[in-house]
């Protein structure tokens, strides 16, 4: 049966998953008054900080405000070079301007997405100061290969790894693999705070410091004051930032990542049924996934080949008309104007091929059987 056929569904690109136990999470933070940074903020970095294997937890206001606090933390600054691929939500590469250093881009690898080791060597200077890798779309980044050549050059890492809590490299899972790692709990992630991010470090310096800075350089923290038996007047050493998460998202946090296991396995599933349907269909390339990396699938992403019928931006209008909303795949941050004007002209070829050719399908935890099959039913029609 055509899907003209069938009863149109309006379906999103994704949907978070949230029940009553979230909805009723922040009653005892309101109850109690403390509704700001305070005990579940503490608890829900312990929570996270011990799922992936790390020792320290920095909860933040979101991944691009984390992402900045870790460059921060190890000094970057006005005179400094940062690597990070183009292929990227511009989040990332603005992180680093925040700080006044350079933005380098480096590309992709072709069938990951994820940075291209080789490429990040060749573009280290005597002023590059970390490298920041991408977990792009929710598969871990071949961190191994990026560490080894970040020590060789004596330069730092910091793995933004946005959308992929939970994901693997090597059996040990991402957060506990770079010297500083961060996530993001934004809605369109695997587990959600509504907004909100954490950074995942084992140095218990840059932990500290980190805690510092995300209050405003504060020398002790409101709530150790609280708990202090003594007056504690606090000192402001360091310019730092208005970067906490409030306990109200912290407790709502603590219930997703107890759900964590649990939604990470219903996308995997959605994920391979889409990967056993769609690759017969001509024109259309499923994920790659290397046998080092696990992949959470924050996003569905596939690619239009030379051999599909359409470009893609009339299969995204025709999907549309059929009630399946879809997205570009990923920017190439390099192109958008904010960019062009600071870095001027930049030869990323596979970058670019990527962000033209790829596209982001529905996928969220409470999609439903006939959902998932009115998607792939519809791309089946389209393209076939």
């Amino acid at each position: 049966m055509a899907v003209e056929a069938k009863k149109k569904l309006n379906i999103p690109i994704t949907k978070p998953s949230l029940t009553e136990e979230e909805a009723r999470a922040p009653f005892e933070s309101i109850k109690s008054g403390w509704v700001t940074q305070g005990p579940k903020v503490a608890e829900f970095e312990k929570a996270v900080a011990a799922y992936v294997g790390a020792k320290h937890g920095v909860a933040t206001t979101s991944c691009t405000t984390g992402l900045h606090l870790a460059l921060a933390a190890i000094g970057v600054g006005p005179g400094d070079e940062v690597i990070v691929p183009s292929f990227t939500f511009i989040a990332s590469a603005n992180a680093i301007l925040y700080t006044g250093a350079t933005v380098v881009f480096c590309e992709v690898d072709p069938r990951t997405y994820n940075a291209d080791p080789s490429d990040i060597e060749k573009r280290i200077t005597k002023r590059t100061k970390a490298i920041m890798p991408v977990d792009q779309i929710g598969l871990a980044c071949d961190i191994g290969a990026i560490n080894e050549i970040a020590k060789r050059h004596g330069v730092d890492v910091i793995e933004d790894a946005a959308p992929a809590i939970g994901g693997t490299y090597r059996g040990r899972r991402v957060g506990s693999n770079a010297h500083q790692t961060v996530f993001s709990f934004h809605p369109r992630k695997v587990i959600t705070t509504g907004e909100g991010g954490m950074i995942l470090t084992d140095d218990d310096a840059l932990a500290d410091r980190a805690r510092k800075l995300r209050a405003h350089g504060m020398s002790v923290s409101d709530l150790d004051r609280h708990k202090a038996d003594r007056p504690i007047i606090e000192e402001y050493q360091d310019l730092g930032f208005n970067y906490r998460m409030t306990d109200i998202q912290a407790s709502i946090g603590l219930v997703q990542v107890r759900r964590l296991d649990e939604l990470l396995g219903i996308r995997v599933a959605k994920a391979t049924r889409y990967n056993a349907e769609l690759a017969k269909i001509k024109g259309l390339e499923v994920p790659y996934t290397p046998p080092y990396a696990t992949h959470t699938y924050q996003s569905y992403c596939v690619r239009l080949t030379k051999d599909a019928r359409l470009e893609r931006e009339e299969l995204m209008s025709r999907l549309l008309k059929r009630g399946i909303a879809t997205r570009r795949g990923v920017m190439a941050s390099h192109l958008e104007k904010v960019y062009r004007d600071r870095v001027g002209k930049v030869s990323l070829p596979v970058t670019e091929e990527a962000a033209r050719t790829t596209m982001l399908i529905p996928l969220f935890a409470s999609m439903t059987d006939d959902e998932q099959s009115y998607v792939i039913d519809a791309l089946r029609e389209e393209l076939g």
